[in-house]
C-alpha cells in the first residue's frame, strides 16, 4: 500500500490551513486599523481562497492556497471627530474586520489542521503496525 498520497494530501491541506491562520491573525491584528487621512480608506479584511489541483504523482487531489482576496463588504463608521481621518462629518470609516468572525474562521481552520494531523498520525500507526507484522 502506498502511504505516501495520504501522507501528501494532508500536508498541502496543513500547509493551506497555515496560510489562513496567518491571514486571520493580519485581520485580527488589523482590525482597528484606520485611515490617516479624512476619506482614506481603512484596512480592509483579507480572506483565503482554496483551489483543489491533481497531482499526478500521487494520483489524487491536493488542496493549495490559490490567493487572497479582499473582503468587499462595507466599513464600519465610529463618530471621531478629532481623528485625522475624520471626514466633514466627524465620522471615520472603520475596517470591515469582525473580530468573532476571525475566532470562528481560526477555530475551523484549527479543526481542519488537526483532522489533517489525525491523518498523519493514522498512516504512521498503520505503518507501525505494518513493520511489527512483518517483523513478528
Amino acid at each position: 500500500m502506498d502511504f505516501n498520497a495520504p501522507l501528501d494530501i494532508a500536508y498541502s491541506a496543513m500547509t493551506a490551513e497555515g496560510t489562513r491562520l496567518k491571514v486571520i491573525a493580519e485581520n485580527l491584528a488589523n482590525a482597528d486599523s484606520t485611515g490617516k487621512t479624512p476619506g482614506s480608506e481603512p484596512y480592509r479584511r483579507q480572506l483565503v481562497t482554496f483551489a483543489d489541483v491533481f497531482d499526478k504523482t500521487i494520483g489524487a487531489k491536493r488542496v493549495k492556497v490559490s490567493g487572497t482576496i479582499q473582503d468587499q463588504s462595507a466599513f464600519g463608521k465610529k463618530y471621531e471627530p478629532g481623528h485625522p481621518a475624520a471626514g466633514p462629518d466627524g465620522y471615520v470609516l472603520t475596517p470591515n474586520v469582525n473580530p468573532i468572525t476571525e475566532l470562528l474562521d481560526m477555530r475551523e481552520a484549527q479543526r481542519t489542521y488537526d483532522a489533517n494531523l489525525n491523518v498523519i498520525d493514522a498512516v504512521k500507526a498503520m505503518v507501525s503496525r505494518t513493520i511489527d507484522l512483518l517483523h513478528g
